[in-house]
């Protein structure tokens, strides 16, 4: 008999969830802990990259995203006031043979609850906020708001970029604001519109750019909007904006932008922060994932992405390592660090160059995306070949490192 792991998660989000579900498949025992009362309805879009759908494959919920996603047809750069196409990336005809899996949009309340399929009731508290965690020997308390507690061989913290987990970890500090600001909606419609590409379409302007793709099976378009601002002064993570506050961001920006925000009735805004890449996440019998982990900027449309890589990876990791929790996590460890960091500071690197200030330096940018569309379409644009072929099924724990195929 395999020795029995009991393993509490906090944070109930994406990559918790993705955890829970890895584990269970692997006949682990797993206690989720969610602050939230519940799987909400509100949120917005989700890029699910191939890299991320190879773990959804894995644990056989790739059929139920197809049945509530969109398939975009391409990454398609644009200028912000002529629509001129700077580049276009082939997704919808290319992915699955590239990369053993296609290229979804989701919405996050529904790939939450896929995710959440996969993992039984029983298994999820509702409502419990964590205030820290303690270790005792060889295994780690969690404790919460409520006054209960829960001890475990580990404990894992997911539960974001302000993490009780983390703070308990390694103390408290603020995440770093990066100089933007998000503005989020959706927009219903009954199917693909003519001002709407069915793409994943970047807009990139001066200091700022636009993101539009469908989700909800093409029901629906998902706006992510940013623009840089000297600082973010809502306590709030996300704060209810206006239409007219959005309008007025993007002034002078192409008609096809402006009629999509004119359809806007609902929009929030919130400041975009990260953290800078840390050396390791794992003391004793604690360890951390996803965002509380290696928060980073949205440019890359991987923050859920990694998470979802994180949970696949250490679930493997520990099945391997059941009597010896810190090897499990060195070896998590050292297959991930460096991906998520390379990919931390990426997007922030694309931070810069989506938002280039003059009109001589977008010219010169996209220039180059011209060129490197000429030897390879998916090495150029956002250049996010690289990211799509990581294959976390590929993970072997023995050796610490991704084996040949």
């Amino acid at each position: 008999m395999r020795e029995r792991l009991k393993i509490g998660i906090v944070g109930g989000g994406i990559g918790g969830t993705a955890l829970a579900a890895s584990l269970l498949q692997r006949n682990v025992e797993v206690h989720l802990f969610e602050r939230a009362e519940g799987i909400s309805e509100i949120g917005a879009g989700i890029q699910m990259t191939p890299n991320a759908v190879k773990v959804m494959k894995a644990l056989g919920l790739l059929e139920p995203m197809l049945e509530v996603g969109f398939l975009p047809n391409a990454i398609v750069g644009r200028n912000w006031r002529s629509g001129r196409v700077t580049f276009r990336t082939p997704l919808k005809e290319v992915c699955p043979t590239l990369y053993d899996a296609p290229f979804i949009h989701i919405h996050r309340a529904d790939l939450r609850r896929v995710l959440a399929s996969a993992v039984p009731e029983a298994f999820t508290r509702f409502g419990m906020t964590c205030t820290g965690v303690t270790q005792h020997g060889k295994s780690a308390v969690a404790r919460f708001a409520d006054g209960s507690s829960f001890e475990a061989d580990l404990i894992v913290g997911a539960d974001g970029v302000r993490s009780a987990v983390r703070s308990a970890l390694f103390g408290p500090e603020a995440p770093r604001f990066t100089g933007h600001m998000c503005y989020r909606a959706l927009v219903p419609v009954e199917d693909v519109v003519g001002h709407v590409s069915p793409d994943a379409s970047f807009w990139m302007g001066p200091k700022s750019h636009v993101v539009t793709y469908y989700v909800q099976g093409g029901k629906a378009v998902n706006i992510v909007a940013v623009a840089e601002t000297a600082r973010w002064v809502e306590e709030a993570w996300n704060v209810e904006s206006s239409k007219a506050e959005l309008l007025g961001a993007f002034q002078g920006w192409h008609p096809n932008v402006q009629r999509l925000f004119d359809q806007v009735e609902t929009v929030f805004k919130w400041g975009l922060f990260d953290r800078d890449p840390m050396a390791g996440w794992s003391k004793g019998a604690v360890t951390l994932l996803g965002d509380a982990a290696h928060p980073m900027l949205p440019f890359l449309s991987q923050g859920a992405a990694m998470a979802i890589e994180d949970a696949f990876v250490l679930a493997a990791a520990l099945d391997l390592n059941r009597q010896d929790i810190a090897a499990g996590l060195a070896a998590y460890e050292a297959e991930r660090l460096g991906r998520t960091s390379r990919v931390q500071l990426e997007a922030r690197e694309r931070g810069r160059t989506y938002h280039l200030p003059s009109a001589l330096s977008q010219m010169k940018r996209d220039f180059v995306y011209w060129m490197k569309s000429l030897v390879n379409p998916q090495a150029t644009g956002i250049q996010a070949n690289w990211v799509y072929e990581y294959d976390a099924r590929k993970f072997d724990p023995r050796s610490s490192a991704l084996v040949a195929a």
